[in-house]
């Protein structure tokens, strides 16, 4: 790992997911996974959970936790606001 920052490891990861989603979602849908190396090591239901065993057992930077759904709900974020921009 020398070399490589943490964003582009959980930037690869995340791309694996985006390539694998329908695969993934068919086997765990709806949980939580931890994404290491290009694969599941685990599923937990809250992202919580998988956050706090994750950082027990890996390097922190080096996993991704992504809730598993289908489409682009699970990572895409939307942000609202009351005030209007000039």
């Amino acid at each position: 790992m020398h070399g490589v920052m943490a964003e582009d490891i959980i930037h690869n990861e995340f791309l694996y997911y985006l390539a694998h989603q329908d695969e993934l979602v068919e086997q765990y849908n709806g949980k939580v996974i931890v994404l290491l190396d290009h694969a599941v090591v685990a599923t937990y239901p809250t992202v919580e959970d998988a956050y706090f065993a994750s950082i027990k057992q890996y390097k922190p930077g080096t996993f991704l936790i992504q809730l598993c759904t289908p489409g682009p709900s699970a990572y895409t974020v939307r942000a609202h606001s009351r005030y209007l921009l000039p």
